[in-house]
């Protein structure tokens, strides 16, 4: 199947909300409230019919911890890769990242941190004013999920080269 009969999907997760608690900022975990919107976020991924079949996730624990709570309610058995460009890296970091993966892959999330999550959505998204895009400008909170329609291939991945078709911000309703 081409790239233009079945587009591929690209879903960015910001992380849940961590704790700050003292430790090092790579091993901050997630707060209670992050431990609850975790699973909203596999829930509402899984009732949209948006399973990945490849993950990449920030090695962080609070990353790790969102991606597991998140997997349990998804299903599936997606291939995880932990990718410390996905820590530290911006969002043109990020898009290299993404223009390597395998054309097979044609749903892909990746779980990352803010600013460069927020920062990638902006750059490969096709500049527009509906709801969607105005939210992501607005502010892109713990737990968010922007999903993206890809015309073209990985490789080909490009500012303005996707489609902004959803953001949320899934709660699980806990403090």
């Amino acid at each position: 199947m081409t790239a233009a009969a079945h587009p591929a999907r690209l879903i960015v997760l910001r992380h849940a909300k961590a704790a700050w608690p003292d430790v090092p900022d790579h091993e901050r975990p997630l707060a209670p409230r992050g431990r609850a919107d975790a699973p909203a976020a596999g829930r509402w991924l899984r009732d949209c019919g948006r399973a990945p079949d490849l993950v990449i996730c920030s090695p962080a624990r609070r990353t790790r911890e969102t991606w597991e709570l998140a997997a349990a309610e998804l299903g599936g058995d997606p291939e995880v890769v932990y990718d410390p460009r996905a820590y530290r890296g911006e969002a043109e970091d990020l898009l290299d990242l993404l223009r390597k993966v395998p054309e097979s892959r044609r749903t892909v999330l990746l779980v990352g941190h803010r600013p460069a999550v927020r920062d990638l959505v902006l750059l490969v998204a096709v500049e527009r004013t509906d709801e969607p895009s105005s939210r992501v400008r607005e502010k892109y909170p713990t737990s968010a999920a922007a999903v993206l329609a890809l015309p073209g291939t990985w490789a080909q991945l490009g500012p303005g080269g996707a489609l902004l078709t959803a953001f949320a911000v899934p709660r699980g309703g806990a403090g």
